[in-house]
């Protein structure tokens, strides 16, 4: 059974907004974190015009939108994060960013939190390098825009463990995905 409830993101650009619009509409609730307080902005705006073009296209009802935004929350902190079941970064394509923010959630996230990293091209094992909990750490590479797009990669590092891909696995397909 799938132990995930409350889903973090951190990047609220493009992927991060789009992978929070997803989880908010399938239940889950959702943290979206940037240290940049426009970008916070501008991605919370995205959220909520995205849910609403659903509703007028009649392909999502008002109280889904509704409820969608209510498990919503925002914050400008990793810390916002520290009782995520499941957070995914989305930020920057850069080995050292990604290990820098994957240590700091290692050390904030409790022992039991999947750290996953929405990257493209960068090894999972060598970002899992970064945490002390290696089969913890996944990759979960969500095509864009994420609202439409139906495949999420999952990715694998050396060490990730078969708990920690199914309930990986499971996550993106209560999220409508295509793992």
């Amino acid at each position: 059974m799938e132990s995930i409830q409350t889903i973090g993101v951190v990047g609220a650009g493009t992927m991060g907004h789009g992978i929070a619009q997803v989880a908010a509409q399938s239940g889950y609730e959702v943290v979206l974190v940037d240290a940049v307080p426009e970008a916070l902005a501008r991605g919370r705006e995205q959220i909520g015009k995205g849910l609403e073009r659903l509703v007028s296209k009649g392909k999502l009802a008002a109280e889904d939108r509704d409820r969608a935004l209510s498990r919503l929350s925002t914050g400008d902190d990793l810390s916002a994060l520290a009782r995520a079941d499941l957070v995914v970064e989305a930020v920057v394509e850069k080995l050292e960013v990604k290990e820098k923010v994957l240590a700091e959630l290692d050390r904030i996230c409790p022992p039991p939190a999947i750290l996953a990293s929405n990257t493209s091209s960068i090894s999972i094992t060598r970002l899992a390098g970064a945490t002390a909990r290696p089969e913890k750490v996944i990759g979960m590479h969500f095509m864009n825009p994420v609202p439409v797009m139906q495949l999420v990669e999952v990715i694998r590092g050396l060490a990730t463990s078969q708990e920690t891909y199914d309930a990986v696995e499971a996550a993106s397909r209560r999220m409508g995905k295509t793992p």
